[in-house]
């Protein structure tokens, strides 16, 4: 039988699918990822796991690679949690694989678009924009079917546009980028903004911990500094879609991430303040949540592979 592999390597583990011709999954499996001596043992490890699998190996015709950093042709240029730097994944792959195998490579959260749209909530259509909300902001873009990577391989990097007012500094030394705002960090340093600078009531007072999902629920109960937080994320998101989709003109939003969690409660906010400012012809985008989960990544990588036929 015929077979491919969608593989998502993050920093603590690589995630490994062994599909069928026609995209169906049928096994899953995880290793650690050894982040040790600039990442030199993360390929040798992942094709070591990949030779454990009960299959003839002149049958794989294909795997399919993502990565956490920019990428371009292949080659990632930057990849800080995994210690490479302009790593040529799929020679590396080639040279321990005992037989000739076609290799792609892409960055993970563009995969992650790629398989939302293969299998998840953006089946279906050719054009969509999905945002990571997670510890960070991250995102991809697939026109027409395809991963929209640019001239430097940071296309998708969504979590870096300038929409926030507060002066928050993020990780990539700029200030006020969405990621600052609507991530999951992002949502604890607003909680710490409005405890320390405003005068409104809440529980968020008596707390020395507080995650996201807490503050989502406290939002949902009514307490004012919470509503206050989330009302920030979501102007935040929807100045990034209002932007996004006169740039890339999507199909359908899709939403994953932690902070996605809170479904309609978040999605349907974001919507309505998209919606009072988009440009008209745009206005009946699509707004929905993500679900692959942890999948989504294994799904895009497939896919990449599976395109290249």
């Amino acid at each position: 039988m015929k077979v491919r592999f969608g593989v998502d390597v993050g920093g603590t583990t690589i995630k490994i699918g062994l599909f069928d011709t026609t995209g169906e999954l049928l096994e899953k499996r995880s290793i650690e990822t050894d982040i040790s001596n600039q990442g030199s043992n993360i390929i040798p490890d992942l094709v070591k796991a990949i030779q454990t699998f009960d299959i003839d190996l002149q049958h794989v015709q294909g795997i399919g690679v993502g990565v956490p950093g920019p990428v371009k042709d292949g080659l990632v240029y930057q990849a800080v949690n995994l210690g490479w730097h302009h790593y040529d994944v799929a020679k590396a792959i080639k040279t321990d694989w005992p037989y000739p195998v076609k290799v792609t490579v892409h960055n993970d959260a563009n995969l992650a678009a790629l398989g939302e749209l293969m299998a998840g909530a953006a089946q279906d259509v050719k054009n969509l924009v999905f945002f990571t909300l997670g510890t960070g902001v991250g995102g991809g873009i697939v026109s027409d079917g395809k991963i929209i990577e640019g001239a430097h391989g940071a296309g998708g990097e969504i979590g870096h546009m300038r929409v926030g007012n507060k002066g928050f500094t993020c990780a990539c030394g700029n200030i006020d980028c969405l990621e600052t705002i609507a991530s999951a960090s992002g949502i604890k340093r607003l909680a710490a903004h409005y405890v320390q600078e405003s005068n409104l009531p809440s529980r968020l007072r008596q707390e020395s911990y507080y995650s996201a999902k807490y503050i989502f629920d406290l939002a949902m109960s009514g307490d004012p500094i919470a509503e206050t937080i989330i009302e920030d994320v979501t102007d935040a998101l929807a100045q990034a879609t209002q932007i996004l989709a006169v740039v890339a003109d999507p199909d359908t939003f899709v939403f994953g991430g932690g902070v996605s969690r809170a479904g309609d409660f978040l999605i349907d906010k974001i919507r309505k303040k998209y919606q009072q400012i988009a440009f008209p012809t745009l206005r009946n985008i699509h707004f929905k949540v993500a679900r692959l989960g942890n999948d989504a990544g294994i799904y895009g990588a497939f896919k990449s592979v599976y395109d290249e036929d």
